[in-house]
């Protein structure tokens, strides 16, 4: 069965998908290499190029929310195996390496912080969870963190790193597109202002529900932003692509994000949005 077999790599081996050990590391953009302690005091962005490199979700808390202010919310969720589903991995044995290798509990973190002062609830996917997909734990974190800004009148801020549904759980993960929608829904018709952030890569089912239905959407550069990734869209139509399909700076020019705002600028780029719906 050789035409199983991709022959291309998946759009999450393109990047590195977390920053690796060591002092120094080499951006894969320009191949400059970086102390890591320069890196960090750079918000993880090239000094040469601007490349933006990956980041973890506990990377973007620290780097949006006012210092200690940050509690988290809804840490005993976890995802079961409904579907008894099976690849190359059973799906419990796939969770338990998640697990073991990054300390978190599913692909997104989830509570109350302050953000220049004021209290929001925050979202943040974590890419290194299983590619940062949509499954249940997702669909229900995001709803309830949802829920924590209409009943507590605050904003919702949403980052977003995900390279889809979950397939183990196939339909399910399906379904928390229109739950997600509709919970978001719900904000915007009580008036609780939501913003999204879109970084590296935010696509399939994620970018087909919430990651696009914030009041403003905000995307990092560089960042790949679509539906289906490039490998497969060249495969379908049989031609290659110009440079630059779906990363933030084409996707701006045709208004599916609102601004792309470089890391260092993210956090007063949203407390100014708050202040701006708080009036």
């Amino acid at each position: 069965m050789s035409w199983f077999v991709r022959n291309k790599k998946n759009i999450e081996e393109s990047r590195p998908a977390y920053m690796p050990d060591g002092l120094w590391t080499k951006c894969p953009s320009c191949s400059e290499v970086i102390y890591k302690k320069q890196l960090e005091d750079n918000y993880y962005v090239c000094y040469k190029c601007n490349h933006h490199f990956r980041i973890s979700g506990f990377d973007y808390i620290n780097i949006l929310t006012d210092e200690g202010t940050f509690d988290e919310t809804y840490t005993k969720i976890r995802s079961t195996d409904p579907l008894n589903f099976s690849d190359t991995k059973d799906y419990p044995v796939r969770l338990k390496d998640a697990y073991s290798k990054t300390k978190l509990n599913d692909a997104i973190t989830t509570g109350t912080a302050k953000i220049g002062g004021s209290k929001v609830s925050l979202a943040v996917m974590n890419f290194n969870f299983i590619g940062g997909s949509m499954g249940s734990v997702v669909g229900e974190k995001i709803y309830r963190a949802a829920k924590d800004a209409l009943n507590y009148k605050i904003p919702f801020i949403l980052v977003s790193a995900s390279g889809g549904a979950r397939m183990q759980e196939a339909a399910l993960s399906l379904m928390q597109m229109p739950k997600t929608s509709a919970i978001l829904a719900e904000l915007k018709n009580n008036g609780v202002p939501y913003i999204s952030l879109l970084t590296d890569p935010t696509t399939g089912g994620v970018t087909a529900s919430y990651a696009m239905l914030g009041d403003v959407n905000i995307a990092e550069p560089g960042a790949l932003i679509g539906f289906a990734g490039p490998r497969v869209i060249e495969q379908t139509i049989r031609k290659k692509l110009p440079p630059g399909f779906q990363r933030t700076e084409s996707v701006v020019e045709t208004g599916f994000i609102d601004v792309v705002v470089p890391r260092p600028e993210l956090k007063s780029t949203i407390i100014t949005l708050i202040k701006w719906f708080a009036n």
